[in-house]
């Protein structure tokens, strides 16, 4: 293995010839592709974080303006990637090639939005107290906080989002922009994509001057408990499954110095269907769940998994005419054949479950998958049942009738963490059923009305978490600028000499923030 300490690197791509290959796969065929990897040894991840630990006091000490000089650049990489790099991606991934076209510019789109919070420099939460020697019976001493990057971030990318969730995704430009180097677990499903997004950023590092190992890149199976479980990283991004997901938590809080998992895992998304709104558009409401559902092979974090209605013969038209759009539906190739194998079991266990019937939907058989519709019985949720619980991956829902307002509420509150929870209505609806706000406030990360929760808008006001198993910890987003957050933490400094400080707490305020001082918001200098 050739000595990579102090550079940007992708560890797996040039390891020894003995060790083990890793194959990429055609989503579409289940055959190889020609892009040969290999697994990376516990030598090279003990390099990349060595090397990030090593990198990182100079890289967090860099000016906002340089760190985001390095996100566009990143950005700018992204884009100049052409129809060749499109085409693996879609071998891959089976997705199509305007969804990924799309994707691509969501991902550098992110990333000029980081470059853009650094240049406003918000993201510091620069604070001041200054020093009143007269106060009695104690003077205050001069006290300033502003927040530092946390350390070296180890990044887990996700199955169905190739970019947007992957190796240039969320977590890496939010941690890349809080000042900690990056070490991606490139995911096994798209190994040549990783490989392209990665050397990607690696050009960027270069072109832009950034300090020697500000992100690396792992292949292979069993190098994440190994990076998680090394002691230069000091906190991890993750998307994935809930298995997945809890059993990182439990590595990072095992280990001698235990460290932060900010892990977006599992969730079913209720949708609330009110009374009037089904009186009004029963057949449109119909018709744009089923659209959401099955939107690319329901293979969104945020698809609609549960749809629960109050018992009417309103309700009882509209699951008829949901029943026709899924029984029209054709079937999709998913992301990968373990994707698939997935989500055959989990529509095996619903058709299993005694108190739920299949209402709609095609045998599920050969490569592809079928969208299915289901109907669960409401004692099954409220009995506390997990099954209704699990995220079943793929283009299925499940349909819930209760009673009446009452069992409604009591649904609701027999649900697990969610990341979004969706209310279709009239505004006579929404202003009856207001009371479910509360509810739903305690339950999800992004409350919708009169919308679907597939598509996330990544901007400074969205939130993408939300209360166990949704993520691992509520108070941050995996989406959006807040997420920067998770990769910061605050340092006082008492009594330090003015030109000692950084920039973002000096009196000048060089970098032209505003700060709160002594209780007000100012961005003047301080005399």
């Amino acid at each position: 293995m050739p000595d990579v300490l102090g550079q940007n690197f992708i560890a797996g791509t040039r390891s020894a010839s003995g060790e083990p290959k890793l194959k990429s796969i055609d989503a579409s065929t289940g055959e190889p592709l020609p892009f040969t990897f290999y697994q990376a040894t516990e030598a090279e991840v003990d390099t990349a974080a060595k090397a990030a630990e090593a990198v990182f006091p100079e890289f967090r000490q860099l000016s906002p303006t340089r760190r985001a000089e390095f996100l566009d650049a990143i950005a700018d990489e992204l884009d100049a990637l052409g129809d060749d790099f499109v085409a693996i991606v879609c071998q891959e991934t089976a997705l199509p090639a305007g969804r990924i076209q799309g994707e691509r510019g969501r991902t550098s789109g992110q990333m000029r939005l980081f470059a853009k919070i650094l240049r406003r420099g918000d993201f510091l939460g620069a604070r001041i107290d200054l020093p009143l020697p007269e106060r009695k019976p104690l003077p205050r001493v001069d006290l300033r906080q502003a927040r530092i990057g946390v350390g070296p971030v180890a990044v887990f990318g996700a199955s169905n989002f190739p970019l947007a969730f992957s190796t240039a995704g969320g977590d890496t430009a939010s941690a890349l922009a809080a000042g900690c180097p990056v070490i991606v677990k490139a995911h096994s499903g798209h190994m040549a994509t990783a490989d392209q997004v990665a050397s990607a950023i690696i050009r960027a590092a270069e072109k832009t001057g950034m300090p020697k190992g500000v992100f690396s890149m792992i292949f292979g199976n069993g190098v994440g408990e190994t990076l998680v479980k090394h002691p230069s990283i000091q906190a991890v991004g993750f998307t994935g499954s809930l298995g997945g997901g809890t059993a990182l938590c439990k590595m990072a809080a095992e280990r001698p110095t235990p460290i932060p998992v900010f892990a977006e895992m599992s969730s079913i998304n209720p949708v609330v269907i009110l009374p009037q709104a089904l009186k009004v558009r029963s057949e449109t409401i119909a018709t744009e769940l089923a659209a959401s559902v099955v939107l690319g092979a329901g293979q969104f974090c945020t698809n609609p998994g549960v749809v629960i209605g109050i018992s009417s013969p309103e309700f009882s038209q509209f699951l008829e005419q949901l029943q026709g759009q899924f029984g029209n539906q054709n079937p999709q190739t998913m992301l990968n054949a373990g994707g698939l194998r997935s989500y055959e079991k989990g529509v095996q266990h619903l058709l299993s479950h005694p108190g739920v019937t299949h209402l709609a939907g095609k045998p599920q058989e050969g490569k592809q998958a079928q969208a299915q519709l289901f109907k669960a019985d409401v004692s099954v949720l409220l009995s506390g049942d997990p099954l209704l619980q699990e995220e079943v991956f793929g283009p299925t829902t499940l349909v819930i009738e209760v009673a009446d307002d009452a069992q409604l509420k009591a649904a609701l509150l027999a649900l697990r963490g969610q990341l979004t929870a969706t209310l279709i209505g009239e505004l006579e609806d929404l202003q009856t059923y207001n009371w479910l706000v509360p509810v739903l406030e305690q339950k999800v990360g992004r409350i919708l009305v009169n919308g679907y929760p597939t598509g996330v808008e990544v901007s400074d006001a969205m939130v993408h978490g939300g209360p166990f198993p949704a993520t691992s910890d509520s108070r941050g987003t995996s989406v959006g600028t807040l997420a920067i957050d998770r990769y910061l933490r605050p340092v006082c400094y008492q009594n330090y000499p003015d030109a000692l400080l950084p920039p973002a707490l000096q009196n000048a305020n060089p970098l032209g923030l505003q700060r709160l001082v002594n209780g007000e918001w100012s961005s003047l200098p301080i005399a």
